[in-house]
């Protein structure tokens, strides 16, 4: 069973930046991120497909947010910068079968790591 680990999650200040990061137990085609905040249902953030270099990312955090490959084959980070409280929440990473950016092509998930942002 493949499995997913995220962590770099923490507490920041408005303005913060954190790097999140997910590995896997083998190579994995897509990745994406969602979040959770309280009482909030779980919302997509970004997506990468490792073949292509593709990337897409949720209007809320384009331009502050950042998917990528790391070296190692199957590790995959996120970089947050400018953080608000508002991105506040539980962080997924989760493997994408097919390749799109919403919930329903979750495929496997990660057991989250948590983002507080203070004002």
């Amino acid at each position: 069973q493949e499995q997913l680990t995220e962590s770099g999650g923490g507490s920041v200040h408005t303005g913060g930046s954190l790097r999140l990061a997910c590995a896997a137990t083998k190579g994995i085609d897509c990745i994406g991120w969602f979040r959770q905040a309280p009482g909030k249902e779980r919302e997509a953030v970004a997506l990468i497909a490792l073949i292509t270099g593709r990337t897409l990312y949720v209007p809320s955090v384009k331009g502050r947010f950042n998917i990528s490959q790391g070296i190692a084959e199957n590790e995959w980070y996120l970089q947050m910068n400018n953080l608000n409280p508002e991105d506040t929440a539980m962080y997924y990473c989760a493997a994408l079968s097919p390749c799109l950016l919403k919930i329903g092509s979750v495929d496997i998930w990660g057991q989250g790591t948590l983002v507080a942002v203070s004002s």
